[in-house]
């Protein structure tokens, strides 16, 4: 495969699974600092459009309103409320587990992903996530695939076709976590 070269007028579009990559960075201990993984998104990958893929709760729209300032695409899913289920360590705990909020953005992702390819020359899927397999497939077939950027080293293996793509964030983690400069003053 021949080395992908960026030029100036190349589109490169980066479509994020906001909840793998959330919950795969805070899984490992840490949290992502939007702005600096945008600014990295942009100088390092030349990205020219990234589309952050979110579950909708109207309790979070001033972190909707930062991500856009940021320069993020904002593509809102609506949310269901479903059972939450019982962490199985927990099991001789009395609190009765409350609805979690569910917002599937995997179709969301897929269908952007394909909406928008006459208009980037090459995509990075930010996931983890093994159900966008085909995806990739589609993607690589087409020489659209620059890169499988997944949160941290569990990602799933039906991803082993791609190891050539994959980034691996956690890897970054000392360029891209987010530290509270406020509680540390205080220290």
């Amino acid at each position: 495969m021949k080395p992908f070269r960026k030029t100036k007028n190349t589109n490169i579009y980066a479509f994020i699974d906001s909840q793998n990559l959330n919950m795969g960075t805070q899984k490992m201990g840490w949290k992502m600092d939007w702005r600096r993984f945008r600014q990295m998104l942009r100088d390092k990958y030349g990205v020219t459009k990234a589309y952050m893929f979110i579950g909708h709760m109207p309790e979070y729209e001033d972190l909707y309103n930062y991500m856009h300032e940021l320069g993020f695409l904002v593509v809102l899913k609506p949310t269901l409320e479903t059972a939450k289920q019982k962490d199985p360590k927990e099991a001789g705990s009395k609190d009765q587990p409350g609805p979690a909020p569910k917002g599937n953005v995997d179709a969301d992702l897929v269908l952007w992903v394909m909406k928008e390819m006459p208009n980037y020359q090459k995509a990075i899927v930010v996931s983890g996530d093994g159900d966008f397999y085909g995806l990739y497939e589609h993607l690589v077939e087409r020489g659209k695939l620059l890169h499988i950027m997944a949160p941290n080293w569990q990602y799933s293996s039906l991803l082993k076709p791609f190891d050539k793509y994959i980034v691996r964030l956690d890897q970054m983690r000392r360029d891209l976590a987010y530290h509270d400069r406020k509680n540390r003053s205080k220290k």
